[in-house]
């Protein structure tokens, strides 16, 4: 059995890939690989039985029925060769993240050999209803609808707090005709601001005055903060202003009055941010633009987590060895390493609280990071935030460092919990941006056991990190324990005497005595005879420096429990 599409018109006037995953993608499927970019057009849509004669041709979107893993490979294969632009197949989620070797990499690997686009179908999704959107798509040649876009109303009200928790004023966030589309409460707003949100716009004789001054004028032409004065006199009190644009286009404006207290000294920076996120939540309504966005996210969270490609972003993410990119983690915990994504919330407060709180912990992270860089993407993953930097120089770790301290500072003052984050190492090359992910994950877990730092590059203590995965790889191996050590521990605690913590601090001074018993504050005579004591009661011998390696991790480990 086979079905197509007519096939008037060639594949030159057919849907991008890229649109026809806006649209049925997520969560009927996923893109594995794409060695072509998603720029690749789909003109017709073809349902393929695997007993029946290969019928792709140039275009088609083949819809492979009856055949996953290895069985599905030689249909590629075939449909590739034949010139069609994307195959799809069932594939579970646990398949998909399998280990390289798997039926997953073997049909990525056959994909990309024969040049067509490769996409995951979930196994509950039925062939016919897929078959009935994707020509929907195809012969329409329409974009998502608005009710598939969402209402940005609520991201719009939570991006608002965002930006005022970062300028320290109340913020209102306006379109281009001056209508009110969201705004954070507060009672210390002047009379311009309350006229405003009550009557869900600007009055007029207000806006007259903002256009006198030259206030929108200067929105319009540039990038600039802009600044108004406090008016007693007419009851407006001091703002800072920002335009929000989509390219050339005006879409509306960012207003941040000043309350009881100064702005904060980051405003104006934090603003110019805020823009640019704003400008992708305003543009929902409209255009592909967000949806475009969510989907290069969602490519961008399949690539960290090793189910795509990197081809599937090439036309998207710029990466060389000239301009490299890295990622930055945070992980969004509570004190102990608590993952906050499965903790209770004090209160009992319910599940639309806690995704409250994550949106605008993401819009946070998103408006810091695209004051810094306007091309950088930010995904969420279980209870971590990844942020991709694209297009950096190879030697700016430090200023990213310093971004990434900043973001935590504002996290934490915005929502009183233990935030942290790590910068893995620049790649200059788009496949080898997991590595980058993995390395700020190392960072993160090492500090979610023993690493008490709240920012790092895996650069600065690549070291530490290695011995914390040692730790825990020896708290999970009860063999990898050495029982003389827990002899050693077992009497200083049945004794209290401080043999365990001065064998230590030896062992870090790398058998150092004065220096030892100096940072003790014991005598060396003290400190020598609590070594012969702590060999006596354990039976080791500190002469031997196998023994001495051995002992130093495992009082660490113990240390870190």
């Amino acid at each position: 059995m086979s079905t197509e599409t007519d096939r008037s018109g060639d594949s030159a006037d057919g849907v991008p890939l890229r649109r026809l995953l806006l649209a049925v993608g997520d969560p009927l499927m996923d893109v594995l690989t794409a060695p072509a970019g998603l720029e690749a057009r789909v003109g017709n849509v073809v349902i393929l039985d695997p007993e029946d004669e290969n019928e792709a041709f140039a275009g088609d979107l083949v819809l492979l029925i009856g055949a996953r893993g290895a069985a599905a490979r030689h249909l590629v294969r075939s449909a590739g060769l034949r010139g069609a632009t994307a195959v799809a197949v069932k594939v579970s989620a646990a398949t998909r993240a399998e280990e390289p070797g798997g039926e997953a990499e073997l049909l990525r690997t056959t994909a990309r050999e024969a040049g067509i686009a490769l996409l995951a179908v979930r196994p509950d999704v039925r062939w016919d209803q897929l078959q009935s959107l994707c020509r929907s798509v195809v012969e329409d040649t329409r974009l998502v609808s608005e009710a598939d876009l969402g209402d940005s109303a609520g991201d719009l009200f939570s991006l608002a707090q965002s930006i005022s928790t970062l300028t320290g004023g109340l913020v209102s966030i306006e379109d281009a005709a001056s209508r009110v589309l969201a705004y954070t409460s507060g009672e210390e707003g002047d009379e311009l601001r309350r006229l405003s949100i009550l009557g869900r716009q600007g009055p007029e004789q207000y806006l007259a005055l903002l256009r006198k001054w030259g206030v929108f004028s200067r929105l319009r032409s540039g990038d600039e903060v802009v600044h108004i004065d406090e008016h007693p006199e007419l009851g407006i009190r001091r703002r800072l202003a920002v335009g929000v644009r989509a390219g050339s286009q005006p879409l509306g404006t960012i207003w941040v009055q000043e309350g009881s207290h100064p702005l904060a000294g980051q405003a104006e920076e934090a603003l110019l941010g805020a823009a640019r996120i704003t400008a992708l939540h305003m543009v929902r309504h409209r255009t592909e633009v967000s949806a475009g966005l969510r989907l290069r996210e969602d490519l961008l969270a399949g690539l960290l987590e090793g189910r795509i490609d990197a081809a599937a972003l090439s036309d998207s993410i710029e990466v060389t060895p000239e301009r490299t990119a890295l990622v930055v983690a945070f992980a969004l915990a509570a004190p102990g390493g608590e993952d906050r994504d499965h903790r209770p919330e004090p209160g009992g407060e319910d599940r639309s609280g806690r995704e409250l709180k994550r949106r605008r912990m993401i819009d946070l992270i998103s408006v810091h990071a695209a004051a810094y860089r306007h091309t950088a993407l930010v995904t969420a993953l279980g209870g971590r935030v990844y942020v991709l930097l694209p297009d950096i120089a190879p030697r700016a770790e430090s200023s990213v460092l310093a971004l990434t301290r900043k973001t935590v500072r504002a996290a934490r003052g915005m929502f009183g919990v233990s935030v942290q984050g790590a910068v893995g190492s620049p790649v200059g090359a788009l496949p080898d941006i997991p590595w980058s992910r993995t390395e700020a994950d190392r960072v993160l877990d090492a500090m979610g056991r023993d690493l008490a730092m709240d920012v790092a590059t895996i650069s600065e203590v690549r070291a530490r990190v290695l011995i914390s995965e040692t730790l825990a790889h020896m708290r999970e191996s009860p063999a990898l324990r050495d029982p003389r050590i827990d002899r050693l521990i077992e009497h200083d605690t049945g004794s209290g005497s401080d043999l365990v913590p001065s064998l230590l601090a030896y062992l870090e001074d790398f058998g150092d005595v004065r220096r030892t018993a100096g940072r003790l504050h014991i005598h060396p005579n003290t400190l020598r005879y609590r070594l012969r004591r702590a060999e006596s009661v354990s039976g080791l011998d500190l002469s031997d420096p196998n023994e001495r390696l051995f002992t130093h991790l495992q009082l660490l480990m113990e240390q870190g429990r």
